[in-house]
């Protein structure tokens, strides 16, 4: 992703977050303090002409009670309403751009991939990477999607997994799975009488095939 995309990045991305605030009747004072930056930062995001960390569109989406796939270019879902919790979400921001950028340094030492490779190949200048590595400053959303093209790795591996921006995620990503399965699957899991199936399909599920074996054997020899 050279300059010129991720410029056009940044203005899709403005659009998404523009069409999301006002979506959910959301002012930009609002997104602006749920996010710990002034209006006309957020502003310059909505337009374009900056664009968010990935820990700021995390939180984002955590006070906006979305999908983060909604920008990301992924399938949506239906969204389940959940309250938020009190956290300081700006302090939040700043320990997520700390991992994020320890994590980022990990992929690349991982690939043996030099600092001097990494900006030659996304254009981003080696101060910059090694401020972003320590945490020092955020990294756009845009920038880091570059940065992870060139070294081919993943975003999702970068999402919030622990904390409770990550497990309202993950919440979401669950409630997809069980949308997409069939209508009468989706009733067959909801209904209390039939959880004692499914604590036992988990547990099935964890045996070996050899067990597996032996079970439906033994099944046969009751049964016969």
């Amino acid at each position: 992703m050279n300059n010129a995309q991720i410029a056009i990045r940044e203005k899709k991305l403005g659009l998404l977050i523009r069409n999301a605030r006002m979506a959910e009747r959301r002012s930009i004072k609002e997104c602006a303090e749920a996010i710990g930056i002034k209006p006309g930062l957020f502003r310059a995001y909505e337009e374009g002409r900056r664009s968010p960390s990935l820990p700021e569109l995390e939180t984002l989406v955590y006070f906006l009670k979305l999908s983060i796939s909604q920008f990301l270019g992924k399938e949506t879902w239906p969204e389940a309403v959940t309250s938020l919790e009190s956290v300081d979400l700006p302090q939040l921001i700043a320990l997520r751009q700390r991992m994020i950028g320890a994590l980022m340094r990990q992929e690349r030492t991982s690939i043996n991939m030099s600092i001097r490779h990494l900006a030659l190949e996304t254009g981003i200048s080696q101060s910059k990477l090694k401020s972003y590595e320590l945490g020092q400053r955020a990294i756009s959303l845009p920038e880091l999607e570059s940065i992870l093209a060139v070294m081919g790795s993943r975003i999702e591996i970068f999402f919030d997994q622990s904390g409770p921006v990550g497990q309202w995620m993950n919440s979401q990503r669950a409630m997809q799975k069980i949308l997409e399965l069939p209508e009468e699957m989706r009733d067959f899991v909801c209904q209390p009488v039939n959880r004692p199936y499914l604590v036992l399909a988990m547990k099935l599920n964890e045996m070996s095939k050899e067990k597996l074996r032996s079970v439906a054997e033994g099944l046969l020899d009751i049964t016969l």
